[in-house]
């Protein structure tokens, strides 16, 4: 069986998918449509986010019986299309579950302590104990929203403090010793920081906005690990402004899409934007919650391991 190998990933990948037999092809820079020309001569595809696979480009591929993204969600590819031509379709949340859980937490605790301020400030010459006064997470209520692989890697990381873990999520029983499960309305009755761990769908799209975040009876700090499209930034930056949100630790934006690069060359930043990397209320990092040393390799081997699994026809 061929393989065609559309974004580069961790050796391990290749050589593992050559021991179980597979010819890998590699091809990281073609054209989508210089790609769809040749994909009849495949049976599988590995790809990270370098295009969406959709109902075109899977009736180009005649042979194709598996698709693996090396990342924790599939929503870059035509599920329903792909499961009706019985393709296979592989992720790998297992991959970088860890990684995720532990910069969630990393982020939280930069900024209840005033890193990046702090940091800055002495760079600069100043000194200001005061001023940089922390929190604590102890006797905190951690709410976390969608508690599937990622969820679950930041409960397990809240272990070792001293606080209350509740996780929502719309499919039953899925809560652990690590966090209760509750209904919606609990975590916002209760919620001190709010984490979201949730895959990119159209109930998710938007769901963090001005009547969301209005439902919490506290102000809160809000951490966001998974899609940027999840929350509506002008809502979230007016949320900040009135203290209904305390702070925000974000790797993800819903300006991504757009390539935020541009926004520094052409003078054409959003004026949300402008104020998240203006304020010191607000931790930022380029959607590397994942991508750790050691999730590269884990995130290819889980891959590998998986295709495995396949009983091919």
């Amino acid at each position: 069986m061929k393989v065609l190998l559309l974004d580069s990933n961790h050796s391990v990948l290749k050589s593992g998918l050559e021991n179980l037999g597979f010819q890998c092809d590699e091809d990281y820079s073609s054209s989508k449509d210089k790609i769809e020309e040749k994909i009849y001569n495949y049976e599988g595809i590995v790809i990270r986010s370098r295009f969406k696979i959709d109902n075109i480009f899977i009736d180009k591929a005649t042979k194709l019986k598996f698709i693996a993204r090396v990342g924790a969600g599939l929503e870059s590819i035509d599920i329903a299309y792909a499961e009706e031509r019985n393709i296979h379709l592989i992720a790998a949340p297992e991959g970088n579950r860890n990684a995720v859980g532990e910069h969630a937490l990393a982020m939280i605790l930069a900024l209840f302590n005033k890193l990046k301020k702090a940091d800055n400030e002495i760079r600069n010459g100043q000194w200001l104990r005061e001023d940089n006064r922390g929190i604590e997470l102890e006797g905190k209520v951690i709410g976390i929203i969608g508690y599937g692989n990622m969820g679950k890697a930041f409960a397990k990381k809240l272990k070792g403090f001293d606080v209350d873990v509740l996780c929502y999520d719309i499919k039953v029983n899925v809560g652990d010793k690590n966090a209760k499960q509750v209904s919606l309305n609990e975590i916002f009755e209760k919620t001190d920081v709010l984490s979201l761990h949730i895959p990119q769908t159209e109930l998710t799209e938007g769901m963090v906005n001005a009547e969301f975040i209005k439902k919490f009876k506290k102000s809160i700090y809000l951490i966001n690990t998974a899609r940027g499209s999840a929350i509506v930034t002008a809502n979230l930056v007016e949320a900040i402004e009135q203290n209904k949100i305390l702070g925000a630790c974000l790797d993800v934006l819903e300006y991504e899409k757009l390539s935020f690069e541009n926004f520094f060359t052409n003078q054409n930043m959003p004026k949300a934007f402008q104020y998240l990397i203006n304020s010191d209320k607000v931790i930022l990092s380029p959607h590397v919650a994942g991508w750790t040393v050691e999730s590269k390799f884990k995130l290819a081997d889980v891959i590998v391991k998986k295709i495995n699994k396949i009983k091919f026809s």
